[in-house]
């Protein structure tokens, strides 16, 4: 299989089937014991600093300081990538917006409902340059509103030129993401 920029792949099937485990070997987290992953014509090398630089994921929810609020969580991510820091704080406003977060921005992680800390999780994920994101399971503990968001906001990003490999369990995600579906381990 393969994505391009611009396209979205969406991984189906049940629990078990192996949906993280594929999207821990595209972003190197595990070696395939068969065959290859490349990325631009390269093996895949997490350790690459190419290929960091490309490719964004959220396999679990990142890292998250307890004394450190949402707004200060994503201008710092945005700041390792070498990111001024207008434009740090003009994107942690933009994200946090995005994901309906904006009234929540000087709260603490701790603070947060589960659904909040999804959002928020993917929110840092989304605050660094990439032009591939790698997402297990972004639907897990939202509501139907806030699924719609996320759905909207990958599609845009897809849009606007992102690759994208979503693990979901989700109809409606899967159907607003678009792009090509693959089913592993049983029925489609």
């Amino acid at each position: 299989m393969s994505v391009s920029s611009g396209e979205a792949l969406v991984v189906r099937g049940p629990n078990g089937a192996g949906k993280s485990t594929l999207l821990r070997l595209l972003a190197g987290i595990h070696r395939p014991t068969d065959g290859t992953v490349r990325f631009n014509g390269r093996e895949v090398d997490e350790r690459d600093r190419v290929f960091r630089r490309e490719v964004a994921s959220m396999i679990g929810l990142p890292p998250m300081a307890p004394d450190l609020t949402l707004r200060d969580h994503i201008e710092l991510v945005a700041s390792t990538w070498f990111v001024s820091l207008g434009e740090c704080r003009a994107l942690a406003e933009s994200l946090l917006a995005e994901f309906g977060l904006t009234a929540l921005s000087q709260r603490f992680p701790h603070e947060l409902s589960s659904g909040q800390t999804q959002l928020f999780g993917l929110a840092m994920v989304l605050a660094r340059p990439y032009s591939f994101a790698l997402l297990d399971e972004p639907e897990q503990r939202l509501d139907g509103h806030h699924l719609q968001a996320v759905g909207a906001a990958l599609r845009r990003r897809t849009d606007s030129g992102v690759g994208l490999v979503v693990a979901t369990h989700s109809d409606e995600l899967a159907s607003t993401i678009g792009g090509t579906i693959h089913h592993l381990g049983g029925e489609a």
